[in-house]
C-alpha cells in the first residue's frame, strides 16, 4: 500500500501551523507521515510544530529549497504539499488514496477556498478553480499532490525562488493532465486583507505575467514577499 508523506514548508507561522497540523492529524492517525520544513522562523513556529509532526526540519529559506529538503527525508511515495497558513480537507489523504489508486492519477490539487465570508474573496477562489481547471495549472494554495515516481521523472521540484508551484505544475501536465478534485482546502485570507483584494490581485496577475514572458523569480520574489 502506498504511503503518503505530507510536506509543510514554514517560515514565521506559529499562529497558523498548529492548526494546519490538527487538520491533518486524522491522516497522521491512519499512517501518513507529517513533515515541517522550518526556512528560519524568529518565532515559535518550531515549538508548535513538534507535537504536530514526524519530522521538523530546518533548511535555507525558500519554499522550493524546504520543500525538497522535505522531499528528500519523506518517506512516502505519494507527495502532498500544504502550505502552513491551510487547512486540509479533513480525509485528504483517503481522497488522495483513491486519485492514485482506483482513478490511476499521478497528480493533482484541490480545490481552494479562501477563510473569508467576503463575497470578493469567494469569487477568487472561485475564479483561482476555474483557471486551474483550463491550464492545468496549479498554485501551491490548492494543495498539490504527486507520486514520487512522477516527480522524479521530471526532476524534481524546481529550485526557483518564487513561482516553483507554476513552474512544478507545468513540467508535471507536459507528462499527465492533473485531476482537479472538488474537495476543498482552505485556505488564510491574510494576503488579500493586508493590502487589499483588488491590490493584491493586481500585483499577483503581474508578477504572473511577468513571469510567463521571461521575468526572473528572483526579481519578482521580493515583490511576493508584500503580499505573503
Amino acid at each position: 500500500m502506498s504511503r503518503l508523506s505530507v510536506i509543510v514548508p514554514a517560515l514565521d507561522e506559529a499562529d497558523n501551523i498548529g492548526a494546519c497540523l490538527r487538520s491533518l492529524a486524522a491522516a497522521r492517525r491512519r499512517g501518513a507521515e507529517i513533515i515541517v520544513v522550518d526556512g528560519g522562523s524568529t518565532d515559535a513556529t518550531v515549538a508548535a510544530a513538534v507535537p504536530h509532526a514526524d519530522v521538523v526540519l530546518r533548511a535555507p529559506r525558500g519554499r522550493a529549497v524546504q520543500l525538497d529538503s522535505g522531499i528528500r527525508a519523506a518517506r512516502g511515495d505519494i507527495l502532498f504539499f500544504v502550505h502552513a497558513d491551510c487547512l486540509a480537507p479533513e480525509h485528504a489523504d483517503l481522497i488522495i488514496a483513491d486519485a492514485i489508486g482506483s482513478r490511476s492519477m499521478a497528480w493533482g490539487r484541490f480545490d481552494v477556498h479562501i477563510a473569508s465570508d467576503r463575497r470578493a474573496l469567494r469569487m477568487v477562489a472561485a475564479m483561482m478553480n476555474l483557471r486551474s481547471r483550463h491550464t492545468a495549472i496549479a498554485t501551491g494554495d490548492q494543495g498539490i499532490f504527486v507520486t514520487r515516481a512522477l516527480l522524479d521523472r521530471i526532476g524534481g521540484m524546481p529550485m526557483l525562488p518564487l513561482m516553483e508551484d507554476i513552474a512544478l505544475s507545468r513540467a508535471l501536465k507536459r507528462v499527465t493532465a492533473p485531476l482537479c478534485l472538488r474537495e476543498k482546502i482552505v485556505a488564510s485570507d491574510r494576503r488579500w486583507e493586508r493590502r487589499g483584494v483588488a491590490r493584491t490581485i493586481l500585483l499577483m496577475w503581474r508578477m504572473r505575467l511577468a513571469y510567463y514572458l521571461g521575468a526572473d523569480p528572483a526579481g519578482l520574489a521580493p515583490r511576493y514577499d508584500d503580499v505573503r
